[in-house]
């Protein structure tokens, strides 16, 4: 018998939290750990900045496109925020499952909400808490990038976010990051072990079976 890896469909992977609450750590953090893991690259009709680069960044395009796209179903999610549009394409991420490659999103919960309708059992989902309210409030400050009205703006919207808490498959606490990122760790390798998420363990399993059959 082969003693190849038995192969498995890639996951989708949604870590959402409110501003704050450590989802750009624990995104990077992850990657590091394990280089496979492909970020979802937006699409959006926002111009793109100084040193941005098509594809890697964003994929830019024109608002006809982006809507020409949407319309045939060629994107997971999307929606339009302070007049343009941004979404996840779908093709790549596609791609990256058959091939039993992860891909991970960084998106709210609306955007994930429309991942699961379209991919169903293929994606996980994951919600980042802070430890407090205080504690949140004193990391946006600790940045001293935003005045006290965006913060308290900010502060606001976490709330409107941490409420749909329950709409996701796994809750995490970010009280330390070390330990945060060793939960993220300990469930994406037990979701990549499920038995559905094992395509090639059927043949397996009669493969067993036939070595059993022949030294009989």
């Amino acid at each position: 018998m082969s003693n190849e890896p038995m192969t498995r469909r890639g996951l989708l992977i949604i870590l959402s939290s409110p501003s704050g609450a450590g989802k750009s750590t624990m995104t990077k953090r992850l990657r590091v750990w394990d280089p496979t893991i492909r970020f979802s690259v937006s699409a959006t009709t926002r111009p793109p900045r100084p040193a941005e680069v098509d594809g890697q960044d964003y994929y830019f395009r024109s608002r006809p496109e982006f809507e020409a796209m949407a319309e045939a179903g060629e994107m997971l999610e999307h929606a339009e925020v302070f007049s343009n549009l941004y979404g996840s394409p779908k093709a790549p991420v596609v791609a990256n499952m058959t091939g039993g490659v992860d891909t991970l999103f960084d998106i709210d919960w609306q955007g994930g909400q429309q991942i699961k309708q379209a991919m169903g059992d293929d994606v996980v989902s994951i919600f980042i808490l802070p430890p407090s309210m205080a504690e949140l409030e004193r990391r946006l400050r600790s940045r001293g990038q935003d005045s006290d009205s965006v913060i308290a703006d900010r502060m606001a919207k976490s709330m409107a976010e941490i409420s749909h808490w329950a709409e996701y498959d796994y809750v995490l606490v970010n009280a330390d990051p070390d330990a945060c990122e060793a939960e993220l760790r300990a469930i994406l390798t037990a979701e990549r072990l499920r038995r559905t998420r094992q395509p090639g363990l059927t043949d397996f399993v009669r493969g067993l079976a036939r070595e059993h059959g022949g030294r009989t």
